[in-house]
């Protein structure tokens, strides 16, 4: 039983924020009712496939959830969900306030039916700004959150995107944690509430607290910016061999490092012997560094740094990251059986909880695979679940 057992969410979401967050949410022992269009999330769709509707996309973000599907611009789609709604503890959506508003299905309506509802919306932008009602993606706020401008300023001038849905990931680990946090005050006060979780502002947060530097005072100090994460060299170092990834950050790991390579030199070099003299020299240290890494191959200096207790990790690419020997012996991929996809590799939930642990009961659903008996629990009988079906408001679930 996982720390959320008994939490009843009902996630409307698609794509992958809202999803990404309502999963940890299931991992975390919530039973996840996921509301999909009778043609299904789109992800579904995405990367290779064993059968159509179950690309990876889908599968990686998608465990420990319930699927049905329905036509919520049907009044009878609305109306079912509406019954699941009455029961939840839980309601996660992603598009944008007005769409939920034209499927009648805002806070307004939603919390007459169930005033204990926590209703948690995934979306572009605040909703008391100028920006309230445009469409929101993963690339179009990193580049308003500057995050391809920095880019930009440590390599080659080129503004370039993080080769990762880092803002969608991001703000879904923030929904979740405003998530449990309404749920605690609703413990306390048995009432529900809306909660909004805007893309932009969570990225200009998160982005800018590392950046504001001299911005964060009035008048400011300088343009902003943390010299050592723009320095060109702070980057995996090449070595003879291959290329590996070093942090020399403190003062005793410095003394370590010039242990272990005999350079008393840098260690009275004004540039080298202080936090201080390093942090204003930042681009000569990490160019230095870069110089001396090049000297022995990966596994020698692997070696060297482990025995000095410098801070040192292999650069992995995609598949050998699966063979990591740390990843491998907390078997954090393990390879399962899925019931229509064959044996597919998984991932566990990185969180550990000693006393309500969790563990991965559902893989990611099939289309409408939970639909009849998600309407049975709201109390649809048989002959209405036909009707629904028949009517085109929902689908059985197809085999695949």
């Amino acid at each position: 039983m996982g720390p959320l057992e008994g939490i009843k969410v009902i996630d409307m979401t698609t794509v992958l924020m809202g999803p990404y967050a309502t999963q940890m949410l299931g991992d975390y022992g919530a039973d996840v009712i996921k509301v999909e269009s009778l043609d299904g999330d789109v992800t579904r769709q995405i990367g290779p496939t064993r059968h159509p509707g179950m690309g990876p996309v889908f599968l990686n973000t998608n465990r420990s959830k319930r699927s049905i599907c329905l036509d919520l611009k049907k009044p009878a789609g609305r109306d079912a969900v509406l019954r699941l709604i009455k029961s939840a503890d839980v309601l996660v959506y992603n598009v944008r306030p007005q769409a939920m508003a034209r499927l009648n299905l805002g806070y307004d309506v939603v919390s007459k039916i169930n005033p204990r509802l926590i209703y948690a919306g995934v979306f572009g932008f605040g909703q008391d700004g100028p920006y309230a009602a445009k469409p929101a993606y993963d690339d179009l706020i990193q580049g308003a959150t500057a995050l391809p401008a920095l880019m930009a300023q440590t390599a080659d001038g080129v503004p370039r995107y993080v080769p990762n849905a880092l803002v969608d990931r991001i703000v879904g680990l923030t929904a979740v944690g405003a998530i449990c946090a309404s749920l605690v005050d609703r413990n306390c006060t048995g009432r529900g509430q809306r909660v909004d979780i805007p893309m932009f502002e969570t990225m200009a947060g998160f982005v800018m607290g590392d950046h504001m530097g001299g911005l964060t005072y009035e008048p400011p100090l300088d343009k902003g910016g943390y010299a050592r994460h723009l320095s060109p060299d702070r980057r995996p170092y090449k070595t003879s061999d291959g290329y590996i990834c070093v942090i020399v950050y403190n003062d005793k790991q410095w003394q370590n490092f010039f242990d272990a390579t005999g350079r008393d030199d840098l260690r009275v070099h004004p540039n080298f012997s202080t936090f201080a003299g390093r942090a204003i020299n930042i681009d000569a240290v990490y160019a230095e560094l870069a110089r001396i890494l090049e000297t022995k191959t990966t596994a020698e200096w692997s070696d060297i740094l482990e025995k000095a207790d410098v801070p040192v990790m292999p650069m992995h690419d995609l598949e050998s990251l699966l063979g990591d020997p740390h990843i491998v012996a907390t078997d954090f991929f393990p390879v399962v059986d899925h019931p229509t996809e064959g044996r597919i590799r998984n991932m566990r939930p990185s969180a550990r909880f000693s006393e309500t642990p969790v563990e991965t009961k559902r893989l990611a659903p099939r289309l409408s695979e939970h639909g009849a008996e998600i309407l049975q629990e709201a109390g649809f009988s048989s002959d209405e679940i036909a009707a629904l079906v028949r009517d085109g408001v929902t689908k059985a679930a197809l085999n695949t």
